[in-house]
């Protein structure tokens, strides 16, 4: 496994972020028992994994369709990262991810499957949104090589598999880490996430502008 592989494998840990959708997922399934937990933290991974994979494969032929270049795409994908990574190391306010206030509900829950929020809001947005999708299609879009693809759509299978698991220990992680745990690891995930961004920022205006290689 190249370096290349590794930073899309750690793009998707920061983007994704399990930690961010835990008080979320907590909140939903209050009152639901383990068997609904299981099956809506199933549903939510799935549909992770489905969305990186589509767009994984589908990703580049949506640019092409729409006439946007690689290089644009990934100078306003960049952007976009680097604004949700300043989210998450200001206020944990992110411009592509809803915060859990307003994902709550006051509807009363047997009147909700806790199935139905599995997939939005808690897959899309909350744990793939914008800048998620942006990624998946900026990292395939430069791959010619099918094992390579393969290799992006593994490590989408992986990340699936990680995140389900932080679901299903979310009381654990909540009671260990507490708030103030999250929100660290939030703020790091952000360093992290807004290197990554200026990478991206600095491939795609060289794409634009060959002359600053």
């Amino acid at each position: 496994m190249d370096a290349e592989i590794v930073k899309i494998i750690l793009a998707f840990v920061v983007l994704i972020n399990p930690s961010s959708a835990v008080p979320l997922f907590i909140n939903m399934s209050q009152g639901y028992d383990i068997h609904q937990k299981r099956k809506a933290a199933r549903i939510a991974c799935a549909t992770v994994f489905i969305t990186i994979a589509f767009f994984a494969l589908f990703g580049e032929i949506l640019l092409q369709g729409l006439g946007i270049s690689l290089g644009s795409f990934r100078v306003a994908g960049g952007i976009l990262l680097f604004l949700i990574a300043l989210g998450m190391m200001s206020d944990g306010n992110n411009p592509a991810k809803p915060n859990e206030d307003e994902l709550t509900s006051d509807e009363p829950k047997d009147l909700k499957p806790l199935t139905g929020s599995a997939v939005v809001p808690l897959a899309i947005p909350m744990m793939i949104g914008p800048g998620g999708i942006s990624t998946v299609i900026i990292y395939s879009a430069q791959v010619t090589d099918p094992m390579r693809l393969g290799l992006i759509v593994l490590a989408g299978l992986c990340i699936s598999i990680f995140c389900y698991v932080s679901l299903m220990a979310a009381d654990k992680i909540s009671q260990l880490l507490g708030d103030t745990g999250l929100n660290v690891i939030n703020r790091i995930m952000g360093i992290i996430l807004a290197a990554l961004a200026i990478e991206i920022i600095v491939s795609g205006l060289r794409n634009i502008f060959p002359a600053l290689l």
